[in-house]
């Protein structure tokens, strides 16, 4: 089935959030807390940045929207990110009692609304929540392949420079960052701990 025209809107939101995760250098993943059609709040991937391993898209997302109700517990509100949840993330939206949960791209490698296994199925949980994915997959895909790209050729660049002075040669300075690059994926494979 299509997505909605509303849920590729808010899809839309969230992939606006991603591209501001990468421009802060941090993995583009973004998401939307939506409530009855309106924006509640938005969250972008910064565990870089903030040195904050919970600092996912999703849970950033959580903790903006449950300020600016006043309560932890989001039961009329749906979030949308651009990426497949990981276990930590969907036990947090689960004890949020979100509505709802859209993602786009899946993550083979961590993902766990179908993909390695479905927190959202477990019947001993006590708060089950609708999940659907693939709503502009592809887009959300593109990105995360064209920034892993962007980092291996910028590491790619620094190991020349570093071989070229270590020869005695001037090297060529790369450009963009290369941080986290060694251990992210070397096609899309979604992201090993984004």
């Amino acid at each position: 089935m299509p997505a909605s025209a509303a849920d590729e809107y808010a899809m839309r939101i969230a992939l606006d959030q991603a591209h501001n995760a990468w421009l802060a250098g941090e993995v583009p993943v973004g998401a939307v807390i939506m409530r009855a059609g309106q924006v509640i709040a938005t969250g972008y991937n910064r565990p870089i940045t903030t040195h904050d391993p919970t600092a996912h898209a999703e849970v950033v997302a959580l903790r903006h929207a449950a300020s600016l109700l006043g309560n932890y517990r989001l039961p009329e509100c749906e979030l949308f990110v651009t990426l497949e949840p990981c276990a930590m993330c969907a036990m947090a939206m689960m004890h949020a009692r979100l509505k709802r949960v859209v993602f786009a791209a899946t993550d083979p490698k961590t993902g766990v609304a179908g993909s390695v296994l479905n927190l959202f199925e477990q019947p001993q949980l006590n708060h089950h929540t609708c999940v659907s994915g693939g709503v502009l997959a592809e887009a959300s895909a593109k990105l995360l392949r064209e920034f892993f790209a962007q980092r291996r050729e910028a590491a790619r660049q620094r190991r020349a420079a570093a071989r070229a002075l270590e020869a005695g040669e001037s090297p060529v300075i790369p450009t963009g960052d290369a941080t986290h690059l060694d251990s992210e994926p070397k096609e899309f494979q979604p992201l090993p701990g984004r």
